[in-house]
């Protein structure tokens, strides 16, 4: 992908100093009062002090003085079409919450999920996200290019964007959740998810768009989907992604359908392995911990949307100590509706204090590594983004830490996690500007919350006259 350069062909360069920085590279640097030299799409240099003399052709140069350098966020699990449906079924467990939405779910159409899928990236880009990824898995009967409408509202947002392309086939008639008229056929579905990933799909080094292969869950997705989709994933390679282990109802179910918990159910499809992430793993014993950190699987920790659902407590430090890779989610935003990144670090961190591992379960450090590196490892992405350092992609934020908010907290890591949510004074996502001083720069906040209300309001009067 293209590189910043002027009419010479000289690279461009930016220089941020007088920072305190925190690389969350695998020896945890930091730097109190440091530099970061962008030279095109890449960080160029990183360290203590001032950035080097004699440096050419440069464009830009931030005095960074109060501010918290830090990896852009990763976000690893989203639905953005919820940011229409947020508020409703507030007090449902997962499954009645799925069977109070899905019917206006599936009178979705492009429009709305290009409306959503805005103000689901502004929110997230607004606080810190450089790499997001949407769960789409909704594809109603004539609804128009769904996923061409999400990765268009992604790059015109210019962040960087993993769309993991969903499907359905176990409807009610099957003894699934969706209405029937909201699924694919088998043939359909992994018909369509290899034209999206053969059309969008980037595999180079800087990738601004990635697609994955993601049936939705146990209970909506055939077995025969689950394997032929993995298959497909692999064949093409591509990751590939599911939601597992959410509620006890969902092990009770697996149980009951196919005589194994989800975990032995998963590896019985092929859907474990280094190129598989899959969100929640709330309900998790020992034996799945050991099957994921043997085979690699990622975890995306969603812990907002947990409690909303009262889904539990994913056993993240126990996935941690085990080694497996586990990231930050927003989860979908009609089950968190702040729709935030950056609050999921400190949420990350405060729930699982509730667990077994009581104080000791997380702390700042590690929740700041769970939504940037650890995010950039369960997207296959850790050998370009989720640290800073010299040669990896230059995505990353200037949090304010000076403020009112966070001026007497000495440590700015512990700052940006355990305080209120820092604001964002600038985020760049491949070497360029996406957030300055908290407002977005590739589009119209006002316009999108119009457009967005516009569309749930729509929705709404389709589902309430189905």
């Amino acid at each position: 992908m293209a590189t910043s350069a002027n009419p010479d062909g000289a690279v461009e360069r930016i220089v941020i100093e007088n920072a305190a920085i925190a690389t969350v590279d695998a020896q945890d640097t930091e730097y109190a009062s440091g530099h970061v030299v962008v030279a095109g799409n890449k960080i160029e240099s990183i360290g203590a002090g001032k950035a080097p003399e004699g440096l050419a052709n440069v464009v830009r140069r931030v005095d960074a003085t109060g501010h918290l350098v830090t990896p852009g966020l990763v976000n690893t699990h989203h639905h953005f079409y919820q940011w229409i449906t947020r508020g409703l079924a507030t007090d449902h467990n997962l499954f009645n919450w799925l069977v109070a939405l899905y019917p206006t779910w599936a009178r979705i159409d492009e429009q709305m999920t290009y409306a959503a899928a805005q103000g689901s990236l502004g929110m997230m880009a607004r606080g810190g996200v450089t790499t997001a990824m949407d769960h789409h898995y909704v594809f109603p009967q004539g609804s128009g290019d769904l996923s061409g409408s999400i990765i268009r509202a992604a790059s015109e947002m210019g962040v960087r964007f993993t769309l993991a392309r969903g499907s359905m086939d176990r409807s009610e008639k099957d003894g699934g959740l969706p209405p029937d008229f909201a699924v694919e056929t088998l043939e359909g579905a992994l018909a369509a998810t290899e034209e999206t990933v053969k059309k969008h799909h980037d595999a180079s080094f800087d990738a601004m768009t990635q697609v994955a292969v993601a049936p939705c869950s146990p209970f909506s997705v055939s077995t025969e989907l689950m394997k032929q989709g993995a298959e497909l994933a692999r064949r093409l390679n591509v990751r590939l992604h599911t939601h597992g282990s959410e509620t006890v109802e969902e092990e009770k179910f697996c149980h009951e359908l196919f005589g194994m918990g989800p975990t032995a159910y998963f590896e019985s499809t092929g859907w474990l392995g280094e190129d598989v992430w899959m969100a929640h793993c709330v309900h998790m014993n020992d034996s799945d911990i050991a099957a994921f950190a043997r085979t690699g699987t990622g975890v995306a920790h969603c812990p907002s949307s947990n409690a909303r659902l009262a889904a539990g407590i994913a056993r993240v430090p126990d996935m941690l100590k085990a080694g497996v890779p586990v990231g930050l989610g927003v989860d979908g935003t009609a089950s968190n509706e702040s729709g935030e990144l950056h609050t999921e670090l400190r949420n990350a961190l405060l729930i699982n204090r509730l667990g077994a591992h009581r104080e000791s379960a997380l702390n700042a450090r590690q929740a700041l590594r769970l939504g940037t590196y650890g995010g950039a490892q369960v997207l296959g992405r850790a050998a370009q983004i989720g640290s800073l350092e010299a040669g990896k992609l230059a995505d990353l934020v200037l949090w304010k830490i000076d403020g009112i908010g966070h001026a007497s907290i000495a440590d700015p890591v512990t700052a940006i996690v355990f305080g209120a949510a820092a604001p964002v004074t600038l985020s760049l996502v491949n070497g360029k500007p996406v957030v300055e001083n908290g407002r977005l720069l590739h589009a119209d906040e006002d316009a999108i919350a119009r457009s967005t209300r516009d569309e749930a309001q729509r929705l709404a009067r389709i589902a309430a006259g189905s």
